[in-house]
C-alpha cells in the first residue's frame, strides 16, 4: 500500500493564526493613533485659547495695580503708559482702559488728550462706573477752563465751564448713593459731595468769567456770539440745577459749599 500524507488545513476566519493577530492589532493601534492625533489637533486651539485668557488676566491685573500705584505715587507718565498696555486685546471692562490713560494724561495736565480719553470711556462704562468717569472727564473740562481764563480767555473759558457743569449735572442720582461712594476708586473723598462741589464751583466760575470782561481777548462779535453759550442751553443747566437742590433736600443731605477756586485733582 502507498502511504498517503494529507496536505494542512488552511486557517478558518473563525480560527486566526498569530500572523493574523498580530496585524489586525497593529491595525487598531493604528487606529487608536489617529484618533488621539485629531482630537490633540481639535483641542489644541482651545487650549491656546484658555492660555491667552489666563494671561491676558493676569496681565490686567499687573497693568492697572501698575498704574494706580504709579499715579497715587506722582508718576503720571509710568501710569499712562502702564494703563496703554490694558488698552491691548481690551476684551474686559472696555472702559477702564481710556479712564486711566485719561486720568493719567490729566496728572500730566495734557488737557485736551485727557478730555479726548475720558470721552471714549464714558459710553464704555455701565451702572456706577459712569459716576468716576463723569466726575474726572468735568474736571478736566473745568481745568481747560482755567487754563483759558489764566490765558485771558474769558469767553473761551466759559464755554469750557458750561461744557464741564453740563457733565456734572448730568450726572446720575444714584452716584450720591452708598453703593457708589463702596464703589469709588477713591475712598478719602465723598463721591456725592463731590460732585455737589464741583456742580456750585463750576457754575460760580462760569457766571464770574461771563462779568469779567477785563479779561478776555476783546473778540469781535461773530466770535463772541460763536463762543458764548447759549441761552436756551443755560436755561437748561439751570432747571437741572434746581432739581438737583431739590433732590438733595429731599435726601436730607443738605446744600455743601464749593472750594469757590482751583480744581480737584482726578480720581
Amino acid at each position: 500500500m502507498t502511504d498517503t500524507m494529507t496536505a494542512p488545513a488552511p486557517a478558518s476566519a473563525s480560527n486566526p493564526t498569530s500572523a493574523d493577530a498580530a496585524a489586525a492589532l497593529l491595525a487598531a493601534n493604528r487606529r487608536r493613533r489617529s484618533i488621539r492625533r485629531w482630537i490633540t489637533m481639535g483641542l489644541l486651539p482651545l487650549t491656546l485659547a484658555a492660555l491667552l485668557f489666563a494671561g491676558k488676566l493676569l496681565s490686567m491685573y499687573a497693568f492697572a495695580h501698575q498704574s494706580i500705584s504709579s499715579y497715587v505715587a506722582g508718576g503720571y507718565a509710568e501710569s499712562e503708559a502702564a494703563a496703554r498696555n490694558l488698552d491691548v486685546l481690551n476684551w474686559f471692562e472696555q472702559f477702564t482702559a481710556p479712564y486711566d490713560i485719561g486720568t493719567a494724561l490729566a496728572g500730566q495736565e495734557k488737557l485736551p488728550e485727557a478730555r479726548k480719553e475720558l470721552e471714549r470711556a464714558l459710553p464704555l462704562a455701565s451702572g456706577l462706573d459712569v459716576c468716576y468717569v463723569r466726575i474726572n472727564l468735568s474736571l478736566v473740562i473745568e481745568r481747560q477752563g482755567d487754563a483759558a481764563q489764566a490765558a485771558g480767555d474769558a469767553a473761551k473759558a466759559a464755554q469750557f465751564y458750561s461744557e464741564a457743569l453740563q457733565v456734572t449735572v448730568e450726572t446720575p442720582k444714584e452716584c450720591s448713593s452708598d453703593d457708589a461712594q463702596n464703589q469709588s476708586p477713591d475712598q478719602s473723598r465723598d463721591m456725592g459731595d463731590t460732585v455737589d462741589q464741583n456742580r456750585q464751583r463750576q457754575q460760580e466760575k462760569q457766571q464770574q468769567s461771563q462779568q469779567d470782561p477785563d479779561q478776555s481777548r476783546q473778540p469781535d462779535q461773530s466770535d463772541q456770539q460763536q463762543d458764548q453759550p447759549k441761552q436756551s442751553d443755560l436755561d437748561d443747566i439751570q432747571k437741572k440745577l434746581d432739581q438737583g437742590a431739590q433732590d438733595r433736600e429731599d435726601q436730607g443731605r443738605g446744600d455743601q459749599n464749593g472750594s469757590g477756586g482751583g480744581t480737584d485733582k482726578p480720581w
